[in-house]
């Protein structure tokens, strides 16, 4: 196993520094924090008898399915054996990344590779997993590290009374969070629900809902999405790098129909050549190539910045006389279309691909007069940039708790 403990571990001459910047009036005068193992501090279990047993998940089921990552909650289980309901609550971790998740409510486990941890007598549970989230730890070698390497990562630890009531005070943190993102959850709900409403169904050509001033106007017209486009072009296939003259888009910039700026790579082009890939305000970019589950992304390109796309990205500019970009971006993003888009993928080895003129030719689109498509679009707009104000408050919570548990804990443990 190549993952071992740097200089860092904590030991007994390390004692007088495991002292946190920030400290409880009642701990003020208290001793040093104590290197432990984190084997000295949790028991674990494997999940053998609470794993799922089928993937047919629904929400209007009762029992999380969750694992470790960043998706935690998978779905939910009408399963009744073997859900896991006591002691809790736990830590669950993934014995192959390290990954780990606080859970407090009964569950069944994804994977066999997961250990669920408990805690040993003398150990609060939170305080332990607020102190693994503070370990820098380098995977290496495929494994199973809990045994091998990660149980005996040394944390500091202080005595039971000032590990809860820092638990405590950080589960209040992480109750702002959690009302923060349900938020964010309703929010997102909600636009889901409304684009339904605004716009039409299968084999329908008007919506369920329109606002007053259009209840009289008709069906909205039906036609390929070509009638739209003026011109479609591919992305560069050149190399690019971290730095250069033009930042050029990928698939992971493309986000909920909007663009991330961030984790950007680069490229130098002549004139002539930037000209022929080069972005306008109001593009609209589909993700041609990709897995099935990624493929027929759509995004819209609001910038007036010189940028350009990757080859796997396929540029559409519109008539704007005919069709409003903003409206054309919801317009695609809803499931309707979105279920559509997929049925033009062909699938390949390993990814599907969707043909750009099969894109502009077969995709049949609905769409209203422009006053009406301009409507559409600023409401959606408008709550857009609610979700984003939400998204950005909750970012600020996050960042705030961060900060605090840097002041609440020594100096973070690493290992490699």
């Amino acid at each position: 196993m190549s993952s071992k403990l740097k200089t860092m571990s904590l030991q007994e001459d390390d004692l007088p520094t495991l002292v946190p910047k920030l400290r409880f009036p009642q701990f003020q005068d208290a001793e040093s924090w104590g290197p432990k193992e984190l084997g000295e501090c949790l028991d674990y279990l494997q999940p053998t008898k609470f794993l799922v047993n089928s993937t047919a998940y629904d929400d209007k089921y009762e029992t999380p399915v969750v694992t470790a990552g960043k998706t935690f909650i998978l779905g939910y289980t009408n399963e009744t054996e073997g859900v896991f309901d006591h002691p809790l609550p736990v830590i669950i971790f993934d014995d192959f990344t390290t990954a780990s998740q606080y859970v407090d409510f009964q569950f069944k486990a994804k994977s066999s590779a997961m250990k669920i941890l408990l805690a040993k007598k003398g150990a609060n549970i939170k305080f332990i997993y607020e102190s693994m989230q503070r370990v820098n730890y380098e995977v290496g070698a495929h494994g199973r590290h809990w045994i091998s390497a990660y149980s005996k990562i040394r944390v500091a630890v202080p005595k039971p009374d000032e590990q809860k009531k820092i638990a405590d005070c950080l589960s209040s943190v992480d109750d702002l969070i959690a009302v923060q993102a349900r938020k964010v959850h309703a929010l997102k709900t909600h636009k889901k629900g409304l684009m339904q409403l605004l716009f039409p169904r299968e084999g329908e050509n008007q919506p369920r809902l329109r606002f007053p001033e259009f209840q009289n106007d008709g069906e909205w017209e039906v036609c390929p999405f070509d009638k739209f486009v003026t011109k479609s072009f591919y992305g560069t296939s050149s190399s690019t790098s971290p730095k250069g003259q033009y930042p050029v888009l990928r698939m992971g910039n493309m986000v909920d129909g909007g663009l991330d700026f961030t984790n950007l790579v680069y490229i130098d082009l002549d004139p002539d050549s930037f000209e022929s890939f080069r972005l306008e305000d109001g593009d609209i970019l589909l993700n041609r190539t990709n897995s099935p589950a990624l493929v027929g992304k759509i995004s819209l390109f609001r910038l007036k910045s010189e940028c350009i796309t990757a080859s796997y990205i396929v540029t559409y500019r519109l008539n704007k006389q005919r069709i409003n970009p903003s409206f054309c971006n919801f317009m695609l993003n809803t499931p309707l279309h979105q279920a559509q888009i997929k049925t033009l993928a062909k699938p390949s080895i390993s990814q599907a691909n969707i043909n750009p003129t099969t894109f502009r030719k077969e995709l049949i689109v609905a769409v209203p007069t422009i006053p009406e498509q301009l409507r559409i679009a600023d409401c959606l707009t408008s709550l857009d940039d609610l979700i984003t104000a939400q998204i950005q408050k909750l970012a600020v919570l996050k960042m705030q708790k961060k900060g605090l548990t840097q002041q609440l804990f020594p100096a973070a443990e690493t290992a490699a």
